[in-house]
């Protein structure tokens, strides 16, 4: 744990090191309180609920958060820093996973910024602030499950923009697995079982179950194994590296 630690704290530092850090906090507000606001029609709708705030977050961070990943284990492998930290006496493990919940805290931090807006709806109205935490707990799931994968594809290559593409595109397909498009597609020539299973891979379903408050095991026991198995993929992925 004293391993991780260390790494976990010089990898935080190093997002608030550079601007860029600020710059997605600055991104990540003012897009998220746009499009709640005046695409999500917070006002308008007079009802005393963050449902039009969290409505927004998977598309947001289906961008957002492989940008935070792609830089994790490529601009290691591109600078050369990777065969540095292969001598420390830290393993693999323990260095991917400081670095994902460095990762992870930052935009854990992202989102706590947004505390204004359930300020806001505590202000106008008498919400139910269970629900309210529960979404806010989806949404810090999500973000996890995102990055992980994110952290995962950042490790295959030395180039941060193939890591984005890449990245956004597996996490668009989770996303995206169990909307009615992808099923009523599937379900002229794919088994019930097939379908079935595909549609439960989907954040959008896990999520919006979490952000009307109900919190239930099997969306946080899924989140948690995408998490667990992308950093066990990503793990594997550096002893490769490492074997070279």
């Amino acid at each position: 744990m004293s391993n991780i630690w260390a790494i976990f704290k010089r990898e935080l530092r190093g997002y608030f090191a550079t601007p860029v850090a600020y710059v997605f906090l600055v991104v990540f507000l003012c897009v998220a309180g746009a499009l709640n606001h005046f695409v999500g029609n917070f006002f308008d709708r007079e009802q005393a609920d963050l449902q039009s705030f969290f409505v927004f977050h998977p598309w947001l961070y289906l961008f957002l958060v492989p940008a935070i990943a792609m830089r994790l284990w490529a601009e290691e492998r591109k600078t050369g820093t990777i065969e540095l930290l292969f001598t420390l006496p830290v393993s693999l493990t323990q260095a991917v996973v400081g670095k994902f919940l460095a990762a992870w805290a930052f935009a854990g931090v992202a989102l706590a910024l947004t505390f204004p807006i359930w300020l806001a709806v505590n202000k106008l109205g008498d919400p139910d602030n269970g629900a309210i935490f529960a979404g806010y707990l989806g949404s810090f799931l999500m973000a996890g499950g995102y990055l992980a994968i994110g952290a995962c594809f950042s490790a295959w290559t030395k180039n941060q923009v193939i890591a984005f593409v890449v990245s956004a595109a597996v996490c668009l397909i989770f996303t995206l697995s169990g909307t009615q498009f992808v099923l009523s597609f599937m379900s002229g020539w794919a088994p019930q079982a097939l379908a079935d299973t595909i549609g439960s891979l989907s954040f959008l379903t896990h999520f919006n179950a979490i952000s009307k408050g109900v919190i239930e095991l099997r969306d946080l026991v899924f989140f948690g194994s995408v998490i667990v198995l992308f950093l066990i993929a990503n793990t594997i992925v550096l002893d490769l590296e490492k074997a070279e």
